[in-house]
């Protein structure tokens, strides 16, 4: 019964992993990839050797930690609520609001985040400022106003699928601990505190980890197509992914582009193994292995 999904996981996992000499090659396409000759760590070198290196990293980090910790703090926050709720509206709201999102694809969201947006035709613009009688602001000239919204639209994209895992996880804790809580006094608050968020704890951190090791690579739709690839907001939304997809467009430098997907996969994995190991000293159970 396993060997079909063990030749999944060679042909699509590891089988791809030889790729990885592309990094350390010029590629010549006349010679293939075993005939092109090897540059060590040029590739790599032009990756960091650049003025963007320190901006695109930064860029990079700081947005997935945000990220992490918006869909964290508001799937959970909407999965107790839904859970407290119990009801067929809840269901329907939930439904409506959190998780059908995750579904749509960078570009409708591109288009949903340009109608609200958009410095004409924009809901903000247009409504929600001018009832405040306050001028239009041309979002896609400041840059600095998308640190702020880039995590509010992650968030709103994404919550829904961590709220259903952790959802999943709450109702799955034993009714009596509530019941024995309820009879000794404690409130909804002490409920949650005390019953629901530590039994919830190791899903919190399985969660956290595999988010981590993802912490070098960005969405890039979120950031290329909702952004509309405006080079006025470069300094605020200029991450690694977004960053080689330009260099090999310009440039076709795929030796660069795969060095720099090692590189992400490398930190990655490194940081998943850290992060278990502090997990595994606080508490060896939430540990992911």
């Amino acid at each position: 019964m396993m060997i079909p999904t063990i030749a999944l996981v060679i042909v699509n996992n590891y089988l791809p992993m030889f790729g990885i000499l592309i990094a350390f090659k010029k590629i010549n396409y006349e010679d293939g990839i075993l005939g092109s000759p090897w540059v060590g760590f040029e590739n790599f070198k032009y990756l960091f050797a650049t003025s963007d290196a320190w901006e695109i990293t930064r860029n990079t980090i700081a947005y997935n930690a945000v990220f992490i910790a918006t869909n964290l703090i508001g799937a959970i926050a909407v999965a107790i609520l839904l859970h407290e709720l119990r009801g067929r509206l809840a269901a329907k709201f939930y439904q409506s609001a959190f998780f059908l999102p995750y579904f749509l694809s960078a570009v409708v969201v591109s288009y949903l985040v340009f109608a609200m947006l958009g410095e004409e035709h924009g809901f903000v613009n247009n409504v929600l400022l001018k009832t405040f009688g306050l001028d239009p602001v041309s979002w896609y000239a400041k840059p600095n106003a998308w640190p702020f919204l880039l995590p509010i639209i992650n968030a709103w994209k994404n919550i829904g699928y961590f709220t259903v895992v952790y959802l999943a996880a709450i109702v799955g804790i034993d009714e009596e601990y509530y019941e024995a809580a309820l009879i000794d006094g404690a409130g909804k608050w002490k409920q949650i505190t005390r019953i629901t968020l530590p039994l919830l704890m190791p899903v919190i951190v399985i969660m956290t980890l595999l988010q981590i090791g993802r912490i070098f690579y960005a969405d890039f739709g979120l950031f290329f197509q909702v952004t509309l690839d405006t080079g006025t907001l470069y300094p605020t939304t200029n991450v690694i992914d977004t960053y080689v997809y330009r260099s090999f467009m310009v440039m076709g430098d795929i030796g660069m582009s795969s060095a720099a997907g090692l590189y992400q996969a490398l930190v990655g994995l490194a940081l998943v193994f850290g992060s278990n190991y502090i997990v595994r000293q606080i508490n060896r159970d939430n540990a992911l292995f």
